[in-house]
């Protein structure tokens, strides 16, 4: 069996693992009584979310790498690549399955109507208990015991999707106030569970083009992600080799 490393990138330190070791972890804390926060780590986080550094070393702290800018990045620096691609959108539905029962999820961010369908989907598809809600927009910046609501809904998982680095701000900025013990952030997956938007082709991701596919989808958000911010995060990668 492969013993999980750390790799060094811009930075920050991301464990190259698997999704059946990180599935356990993350369980095992939660039968302990653990909290644990789970980080994925792209390259629009390295360039942007340089806050999440001060945290890192703190053991609750869990960064897994995110796309093939950190493989690339990983090859160039230390010779190698991770073990296994890591994201969101893949990996929640797998920890769902791991589970020994379904977990109690409460989902924060996304449009209202979004989130309405996503937790829709996360109910009746992937078989959780969804025990609350509350959008990105109006529901967070008015809900001023968002956390005590948390708490009251018996949380196990809180899944935030308000992109990066606001939902990673968001998490280091609650977690001390939430008995959730695990808390992710998971991007633009309640999208892809409302339908909202289409995930690439399984050929396209297996070729790790997924970006490719959303940049053609959403060309006016993320041009600037998958050019000028690729510089950027290659000059962090310079800096902290």
């Amino acid at each position: 069996m492969q013993t999980d490393q750390t790799l060094a990138i811009g930075g920050f330190n991301v464990i190259s693992t698997d999704r059946p070791t990180l599935a356990r972890r993350l369980l095992d804390g939660l039968a302990q009584g653990r909290q644990q926060l789970l980080f994925f780590v792209n390259t629009n986080l390295v360039v942007k979310g340089r806050a999440l550094l001060a945290h890192q070393d703190d053991p609750g702290v869990i960064l897994a790498n995110d796309g093939i800018g950190l493989d690339i990045a990983a090859r160039l620096m230390h010779g190698v690549t991770f073990r296994e691609n890591l994201n969101g959108t893949d990996f929640t539905p797998y920890l769902f399955e791991c589970a020994p029962a379904p977990l109690r999820v409460y989902m924060v961010g996304a449009r209202p109507d979004v989130l309405e369908r996503a937790a829709a989907h996360v109910r009746d598809r992937l078989g959780q208990q969804v025990v609350g809600t509350c959008d990105g927009y109006a529901g967070v910046r008015q809900t001023a015991d968002l956390d005590s609501r948390i708490n009251a809904a018996g949380a196990q998982l809180v899944l935030v999707a308000m992109g990066n680095p606001i939902q990673e701000a968001w998490m280091l900025e609650h977690r001390h106030a939430l008995d959730a013990k695990i808390i992710i952030g998971v991007g633009a997956l309640f999208d892809f569970w409302a339908g909202d938007k289409v995930r690439a082709p399984l050929l396209v991701r297996r070729l790790r083009l997924e970006w490719l596919f959303r940049l053609a989808q959403e060309p006016g958000r993320l041009l600037r992600r998958y050019t000028w911010d690729i510089l950027v995060f290659l000059r962090q990668c310079y800096k902290y080799r």
